[in-house]
């Protein structure tokens, strides 16, 4: 069964050595990071940032949970107030729980977070090109995509095209 939960900063050593565990695996998609990122103290210190962000309703991270174990993370982030009410999304799931739902079903977790607790209008997220997969739990969870943006992310150390989409709250 997959839910999420907010972040904190005792998830530092378990997203650290999942991290770790994961660098192959999610290094095509992800941006490249310093290797302090991947211990205890780069994970910490990510975490405390990230709820600072929160604090100031810019970022809403949360843990990614199968049978209370972390299996990967989804993040609300640069949410925008005002007449634009938006937000971008991003996730990503270890290796060993990859193509079992759990982004489909964290994402559709995020959205209602999105549009019933925090009020936003609209969710974007891109995927790489080739990224089939991200680009079905979106489709998915109803996203629309909505065009193509050339060297949208530097992902894998290089500036690389993504597929845009976007989900508008079905309630407005």
């Amino acid at each position: 069964m997959t839910s999420t939960r907010p972040i904190t900063v005792d998830d530092a050593y378990e997203l650290a050595e999942l991290l770790g565990r994961n660098r192959e695996f999610l290094a095509p998609w992800v941006p490249t990071r310093q290797p302090e990122f991947l211990t205890l103290g780069g994970q910490r210190e990510a975490i405390q940032r990230l709820l600072g962000e929160l604090e100031r309703s810019i970022t809403v991270p949360h843990a990614i949970i199968d049978h209370d174990r972390l299996v990967g993370r989804v993040t609300l982030s640069n949410i925008v107030r005002g007449p634009f009410q938006s937000c971008h999304i991003g996730y990503w799931v270890s290796a060993h729980a990859n193509g079992h739902g759990h982004a489909t079903a964290a994402v559709a977790e995020m959205a209602r977070v999105a549009f019933t607790e925090h009020g936003l209008h609209r969710i974007e997220a891109g995927t790489l090109v080739h990224n089939t997969g991200s680009q079905r739990v979106l489709e998915r969870n109803g996203f629309e995509r909505i065009g193509v943006a050339r060297e949208y992310l530097r992902i894998a150390g290089r500036w690389q095209d993504h597929v845009l989409f976007q989900l508008l709250d079905p309630q407005r």
